[in-house]
């Protein structure tokens, strides 16, 4: 998602299609540190590129590992290159952002290491990062031998971690670590004590229950594939074997992340009803994490589900869906997903065993039980549980829904935008949900909401449009792309539809003035637009042709061919197909008139002749192109005259637009003003 303050998602009504999953954070940031302990190099295929793992990476590079990239997209590899035990850097200043999967082990592995091999560390994050906990780890590596320092708050980060060449562990006595406030307090020991077992076997027992056990699976996973067998009784007592040592296994898959799958599989118990199912591809049946089995908990909701190695197919089962009381210390992640869908449940839901939400990115309980009642549902939480009462019918609101830099809370209170279809609503409900500061979903899903916007429905008229139109050289086309970006909507540049029908006919041959041929043309117009580092892209029949679309000469030949009305007409249904979720930003010349008539906000740039004139002869000037003031301005004078008399969809302002005269202003005072508006016409309650 894009750097915008908040993404509007339209009352969504279905879900169907495919999607491929990012890897598993939980399985990435410890391939990536085990991989950099290791002794030789390891591939690793399918790495999630997030915000988490970005830190580890930039982390393992201060600290000497070789990192190398091969191949694009994703068939992109990293090829790491260890350490064997041993830093190359004796110092070192780590900044860990808010990721405790990387916090918490490097923490471990680091004074593990300084304590034997000599170093000095410092770890800090973003102020969040040093609210959370570590303090239970920090507990079981002192009496090891181990000096960490709190630069902080006591038991919080930022930490500094150090020690002398030549110094050794107290290893002889088993090892103890709380495992009731995080299991990544295991985790980490689990991957650092292997760097010092060269003399003797290492215990690490449990006090309290574990939480979070699937978790420590997925370690105890991992660690035998760089080497290191684990012998484990029960929960709560694991033994690490004498001169156990990393050894890359040569190559690493990462499989999809499961807690990603959930809001996948949700969307489709909710919203994949009477057609294809939501499918997702990259976990499945074969999944080594623990979160696959949200799964069991959506099915005893109502979901119906298929799966295979690597896959999923979800469809709507039962409807509403059922409540449940579930103990959810299997699926900590995952059951925040839970607590949304229980917007589309009978009775009350009510999810226990949750007290790590506490200590999270967020506190958990608390934020989700605040943003659902946002959204108009009763809520009831407890220190390690909450209960959530959908909406009464007719009680669904439209809401700005708080993320606290929380991409889980982003991603699963998304899905509270499907309200057109809550069992306990009216048939024609719909409320709007706004995301505020969207891009949180960087931390594992950087491309979460592309994802989403790709698989839903909405019924058109839900599908809000903002008409961006002005004669030629006013600035529309500039301005309306910059609204888009800011909004994370569709863009639809009109013109560059006009322009490219009429260089569709230069190729082929076909007059200007030959307005059935033209027509035809139109209609089976082959186009399509993207986005690139240097702006908008555009294909003709798989060719690129941006920059031919740009050019004058391409302006005055669309300025011909919209006049004619079978042209117009040609090309109106593929102007109408890009109103697609989140919303559109139209820009033309009779976008709030003709094509989107019932618009919410239509607005209409007014600068003079002699303005746009001077604007357009910088712009060739600056490209070199020579051309004179007066000539601009005559011609724009001319298109003026041409666009307000054509018999069909005449230039004019529609009669409930804006008047914006942008003679003097900037985009980004023209954007503001534009959002101003905008803002003005949404029906979110402002939040303090």
């Amino acid at each position: 998602m894009h750097d915008i303050p908040f993404l509007d998602l339209p009352p969504l009504t279905g879900a169907s299609g495919t999607v491929r999953l990012p890897g598993s954070k939980s399985i990435s940031n410890r391939v990536l540190l085990l991989a950099g302990l290791a002794s030789g190099t390891t591939a690793v295929h399918d790495l999630l590129d997030s915000d988490d793992t970005r830190v580890m990476l930039a982390a393992l590079a201060t600290l000497g590992c070789g990192l190398q990239w091969q191949g694009e997209g994703r068939h992109r590899v990293l090829h790491l290159t260890g350490l064997g035990g041993r830093l190359a850097v004796q110092e070192a200043d780590l900044f860990l952002g808010n990721a405790g999967t990387a916090m918490r082990p490097l923490a471990a592995a680091l004074a593990v290491l300084a304590a034997t091999h000599g170093g000095r560390y410092t770890l800090r994050g973003v102020p969040r990062m040093h609210e959370r906990p570590i303090g239970d780890l920090v507990d079981a590596l002192r009496p090891l031998g181990c000096t960490v320092e709190d630069l902080g708050t006591p038991g919080y980060p930022p930490l500094r971690v150090s020690g002398t060449a030549g110094g050794e562990l107290a290893t002889q006595q088993p090892i103890r670590v709380r495992g009731d406030v995080s299991s990544q307090f295991l985790t980490a020991l689990l991957l650092a004590l292997p760097l010092v077992s060269a003399q003797r076997d290492i215990t690490i027992e449990v006090e309290g229950e574990l939480i979070s056990k699937p978790y420590i699976s997925i370690t105890l996973n991992l660690l035998q594939r760089f080497g290191i067998a684990v012998r484990q009784e029960g929960w709560q007592r694991f033994t690490i074997p004498q001169g156990s040592a990393y050894r890359s296994p040569g190559a690493v898959h990462v499989e999809g992340d499961a807690s990603s799958a959930s809001y996948f599989v949700a969307l489709g118990a909710i919203a994949a009803h009477g057609g294809a199912p939501v499918r997702i591809e990259g976990v499945g049946s074969d999944s080594i994490q623990g979160d696959i089995r949200f799964v069991d908990a959506a099915v005893a909701m109502g979901a119906q589900v298929k799966s295979g190695p690597g896959w999923l197919e979800v469809h709507r089962g039962r409807w509403p869906l059922a409540a449940i009381d579930l103990d959810c210390k299997h699926i900590p992640d995952a059951a925040m997903t839970l607590a949304v869908m229980a917007l589309y449940a009978e009775g009350t839901t009510r999810l226990r065993g949750i007290a790590s939400w506490r200590v999270k990115e967020t506190d958990r309980i608390a934020a989700m039980a605040t943003e659902l009642r946002q959204v108009g549902a009763t809520v009831v939480e407890g220190p390690d549980f909450i209960e959530v009462t959908p909406p009464a019918p007719g009680a669904w609101r439209p809401a700005s829904i708080r993320t606290y830099d929380d991409h889980r809370m982003a991603m699963c209170l998304s899905l509270a935008a499907f309200n057109p279809l809550a069992p306990t609503g009216r048939a024609d409900a719909g409320c709007p949900v706004r995301i505020l500061e969207p891009r949180c979903v960087g931390k594992t899903f950087p491309d979460y909401f592309e994802a989403l916007l790709a698989l839903v429905t909405a019924r058109n008229e839900d599908i809000p449009v903002i008409c961006i139109d002005g004669p030629t050289a006013s600035g529309k086309g500039t301005l309306a792309a910059a609204v888009a970006d800011a909004l994370g909507y569709v863009l639809l540049d009109s013109g560059a539809l006009y322009r490219a029908t009429g260089l569709a006919a230069q190729w082929d041959g076909v007059a200007d003035t030959d307005e059935p041929a033209l027509a035809r043309l139109a209609g089976l117009l082959d186009l399509r637009f993207g986005h690139g580092p240097e702006g908008s892209r555009a294909w003709l029949r798989g060719r690129e042709v941006s920059e031919q679309l740009r050019t004058e000469e391409a302006g005055l030949r669309a300025s011909r061919i919209s006049a004619l009305p079978a042209v117009r007409h040609a090309l109106q249904d593929l102007q109408l197909a890009f109103r697609r979720a989140p919303g559109l930003v139209a820009d033309g010349r009779d976008m709030g008139t003709v094509i989107f008539p019932a618009a919410p906000l239509k607005v209409y740039l007014t600068a003079s002749a002699a303005t746009r004139a001077t604007r357009r002869h910088k712009q060739l000037i600056s490209k070199g192109i020579p051309a004179s003031i007066d000539d601009l301005r005559a011609d724009l004078e001319a298109r003026d005259a041409r666009d307000k008399n054509r018999a069909v969809a005449p230039l004019k302002p529609a009669e409930d637009a804006y008047l914006l005269d942008n003679s003097d202003l900037s985009v980004e005072d023209s954007v503001q003003q534009v959002l101003s508006w905008w803002q003005g016409r949404r029906p979110f309650p402002a939040r303090s």
